[in-house]
C-alpha cells in the first residue's frame, strides 16, 4: 500500500507588527517532500485555515535558498499547491501513516490552538502514525492532547528551534512567545544540539522532531526508516 504523508503549513504572513513579514519557510517542506517523493508516498498539504500559505521571506534568499527550495519555488505546479491548501475538515486522517509540521515563524501563531489539526494529530498517533515536525513546527504540538486528556509531548523527547537561534536570528524580540520554554512546560524532554544550526533530529517512538531548516531532511529521512 502506498504510504501518506500530511505536510502542515502556515496561513500566517506577519509577525504581532504587520510590517515585519513571516510565512512558511520553504526549504522545510521542500526537503521532506523530496524525501518522501523518492519513496513514492503520497503527499498532501493542509493548513489551520486552508487556501494560501505565504512564504518566509528570508527563506527564499541565499543560502536558506537552495537547489531544492528554488526548484520549488519555479515550479507552477508546486507553488499552486501553496495556493490550495486543504482545511483540516477536508482531511480523512484514518489512512494518513504521519503528520509532518512545517516551520517558519507564522507557525506560531496559528498552529498551536488549531482544534482541526489537534484532531488530525490525535487521530494519526493514536491510530499508530508517526506525528512529526520541523524546527517551529513543533509549536503545533503544544496543545495536542490524546483521548485520556494527556499532552501528547508529556515525558517524550522533543527538539525544535532553541531559543538561543531565536536570540542570533535577531527576532527574539519579535516572536510571541518562547516555544523552547512552553514545550518544558508541557513536560517535553527538550533536547538541541550542541552548536546552533546545524541539523539535528531525534525520535522518541513514533515522534520525530528537528531542530531547525537544516534539519527537515534528516527529519523526513528518520520518518521513512519508521515507516
Amino acid at each position: 500500500m502506498t504510504r501518506r504523508i500530511l505536510h502542515v503549513v502556515t496561513n500566517v504572513g506577519h509577525y504581532q507588527d504587520p510590517s515585519h513579514r513571516t510565512g512558511l519557510w520553504l526549504s522545510e517542506l521542500a526537503h521532506a517532500w523530496e524525501v518522501f517523493e523518492a519513496q513514492g508516498y503520497q503527499q498532501e498539504i493542509v493548513s489551520p485555515a486552508g487556501g494560501p500559505s505565504p512564504l518566509e521571506p528570508r527563506s527564499l534568499k541565499f543560502p536558506n535558498c537552495d537547489r531544492t527550495a528554488k526548484a520549488w519555488r519555479s515550479d507552477p505546479q508546486r507553488m499552486a499547491l501553496l495556493e490550495n491548501t486543504a482545511r483540516p475538515d477536508q482531511i480523512d486522517p484514518s489512512d494518513l501513516d504521519a503528520i509532518y509540521f512545517t516551520g517558519g515563524h507564522a507557525v506560531m501563531y496559528d498552529f498551536p490552538d488549531s482544534a482541526g489539526l489537534q484532531g488530525i494529530t490525535r487521530q494519526i498517533w493514536e491510530q499508530g502514525g508517526i506525528v512529526s515536525s520541523v524546527c517551529h513546527g513543533y509549536c503545533g504540538l503544544l496543545n495536542t492532547r490524546l483521548s485520556d486528556g494527556s499532552l501528547l509531548v508529556a515525558g517524550r523527547r522533543v527538539t525544535g528551534f532553541a531559543w538561543q537561534e531565536e536570540v542570533l536570528a535577531r527576532v527574539d524580540k519579535l516572536v510571541p512567545y518562547n516555544a523552547e520554554e512552553e514545550m518544558k512546560k508541557r513536560g517535553a524532554l527538550y533536547e538541541k544540539a550542541k552548536l546552533p544550526f546545524v541539523s539535528y533530529a531525534i525520535s522518541d517512538g513514533r515522534l520525530v522532531t528537528g531542530q531547525n531548516p537544516g534539519s527537515a531532511k534528516e527529519t523526513a529521512q528518520e520518518v521513512v526508516a519508521l515507516l
